[in-house]
């Protein structure tokens, strides 16, 4: 089943998800600050998406500005701020079994469905 971790506030994600709904394929909605991802599940799309987790964070959020920019983060400590604060997260994510995407262009979503 296709996933779209979706912030209807984001207009990126909208796209990412009208993307979706023109595939006519069937696919879940996550509205993911509503319904937090786990710590066990963002690791899961972090190694999915290939890529570091610090490469998921969306740098301009104030939350990351005032609280983790210029320090020295592992991963873990990464995550965790992913997990408590949700808002940092990139979005649109689209999971698509074995296979994940940033939907930054929506055009990537086509690549994996």
């Amino acid at each position: 089943m296709i996933k779209i971790f979706h912030n209807p506030r984001c207009s990126k994600s909208r796209e990412g998800l009208a993307v979706l709904e023109n595939s006519g394929k069937d696919f879940e909605v996550i509205k993911y600050l509503d319904d937090k991802i786990s710590e066990d599940e963002l690791k899961n799309i972090i190694s999915l998406l290939e890529i570091e987790p610090i490469d998921l964070v969306r740098k301009t959020e104030a939350i990351w500005k005032s609280d983790y920019k210029n320090k020295t983060l592992s991963d873990a400590q990464i995550i965790s701020a992913m997990v408590t604060h949700p808002k940092l997260i990139e979005r649109p994510i689209v999971l698509n079994g074995k296979k994940a995407t940033i939907g930054r262009p929506s055009q990537n979503i086509l690549d994996i469905i």
